[in-house]
């Protein structure tokens, strides 16, 4: 249980962290702090999905944690920046396709622009990577057999086992249309256009608001807020560090589209600027080969030529799905199984087309859009429907591998607590006493 609450610790609470509640430190792990908030967070959270759990085991999971972090430091164990820059990306491009592939509703939600949620998300990101680091370094080398597998599945009651709903693995291969020349010169006249309107003396704000096309920073004048170097995209920082503050760039073309820049602030190697973005987009024409593109790959596969998965590999453009063989994952689980009524919760239309699909079917050359509203191409691939039944070896191995696993690496890491406890100063609060985290197991 505390492996597993650990994990959705991490997942949670980086996002729930504005609720209104009444903040006190209740625990001290060396110079990692463990409030009150943080507790009541996680288990609402916790209890909101159905689990049955005492707060002493959340707040031992948060504990761990903390101990996690003080050893990290400890230990000298770091996370490169462009690791939790990344991280960062795809957990904000996961929130904004749980919010229905629309930033503008993130936003309103946590009232908030998508940069500020990046920034407030920032250090929790880095902090649960490097938590998530030494866990693998306690845990990393834990494996299970067959027959431990075995053990585990027949020490679950016959009237405990659950009903497992249909479940579907689906996978894609996306390609993005190479924008041409003419679609590119039409978006740098419409942005030069704009750049003269506000040096003639129009108001910057009130342009971006009008015409940038990138949502998180339109509704803010343009502002993108600080940033240190190597954050942004190369053509873009290049072209706001030469800048002096007030002054403007010429047009910037990034893979993003086209920039026009102002700084608003500099201090040692960090920037505040803001922009105008204006996207090109795709002709019929650079829509059209990238649908030839991909219904010459979906002939070959469909000769089997070559594999779904290795041609994923080789030339899928989304970067999410290709390193999996283009296969989806459930976020919770990692697993490329997913609950059937879950795919729509998930990725929104897939749902109606997987539907009507047959298994072992690829289908044609579909438009789509990108969770930032780029437009691209996919092939869709349903390798396989597993109908509803009662958890069972043969068809649920690897879910009762991963439980056993799980349960596994929960007591190494638990293990990893009782005897690391003492090497560090670790204090709680008189309230929680009676939950005898420290006492030796």
């Amino acid at each position: 249980m505390r492996y597993f609450l650990f994990v959705i610790y991490i997942f949670i609470i980086p996002f729930t962290g504005n609720s209104q509640v009444l903040d006190e430190i209740i625990a001290k792990v060396d110079n990692q702090i463990v409030l009150k908030s943080e507790l009541e967070i996680a288990y609402i959270q916790i209890i909101s999905t159905g689990q049955q759990v005492d707060k002493c085991n959340v707040l031992e999971t948060l504990i761990i944690n903390k101990l996690l972090l003080a050893k990290a430091e400890i230990d000298s164990v770091t996370v490169d920046k462009e690791t939790v820059n990344e991280q960062l990306d795809r957990r904000m491009a996961y929130f904004i396709q749980q919010a229905g592939g629309d930033a503008s509703q993130l936003e309103a939600h946590f009232n908030k622009s998508l940069d500020d949620l990046k920034s407030d998300l920032r250090k929790s990101v880095k902090e649960q990577m490097i938590t998530q680091k030494m866990q693998e370094s306690i845990t990393g080398k834990v494996k299970v057999n067959p027959s431990e597998v075995k053990k585990f599945f027949n020490g679950i009651p016959s009237d405990s086992l659950p009903l497992i709903t249909t479940e579907v693995e689906v996978a894609q291969i996306v390609k993005i249309p190479q924008v041409g020349k003419n679609q590119k010169a039409i978006a740098r006249a419409k942005l030069e256009d704009i750049k003269k309107r506000i040096l003639k003396g129009e108001n910057f704000c009130k342009l971006a608001q009008l015409y940038s096309e990138d949502p998180g920073s339109a509704k803010n004048c343009g502002e993108l807020g600080w940033f240190k170097r190597g954050e942004l995209v190369p053509p873009f920082e290049a072209a706001a560090m030469k800048l002096k503050p007030g002054e403007y760039s010429d047009i910037v073309e990034s893979d993003f589209g086209f920039h026009f820049i102002q700084l608003i602030e500099r201090r040692a190697n960090e920037y505040n600027s803001r922009h105008i973005l204006v996207k090109p987009n795709s002709s019929t024409r650079d829509v059209g080969e990238a649908e030839h593109f991909l219904d010459s790959i979906r002939l070959l596969i469909m000769k089997d030529s070559m594999s779904f998965e290795k041609a994923a590999n080789s030339f899928s453009g989304d970067r999410e799905t290709k390193t999996n063989g283009g296969f989806f994952l459930d976020p919770e689980t990692g697993s490329t199984r997913i609950p059937f009524g879950k795919l729509g919760d998930l990725y929104g239309v897939l749902f109606f087309i997987v539907d009507t699909m047959q298994t072992g079917h690829v289908s044609v050359p579909q438009p789509f859009r990108l969770a930032d509203e780029t437009e691209a191409v996919r092939i869709i691939y349903l390798k396989s429907r597993i109908p509803p039944h009662t958890l069972n070896l043969k068809d649920d191995y690897q879910k009762i591998y991963k439980a056993a696993l799980s349960e596994k690496k929960d007591k190494a890491l638990n293990e990893w607590f009782d005897k690391t406890k003492s090497e560090v100063f670790i204090d709680i609060d008189n309230d929680y006493k009676n939950c005898d985290i420290l006492k030796t197991q």
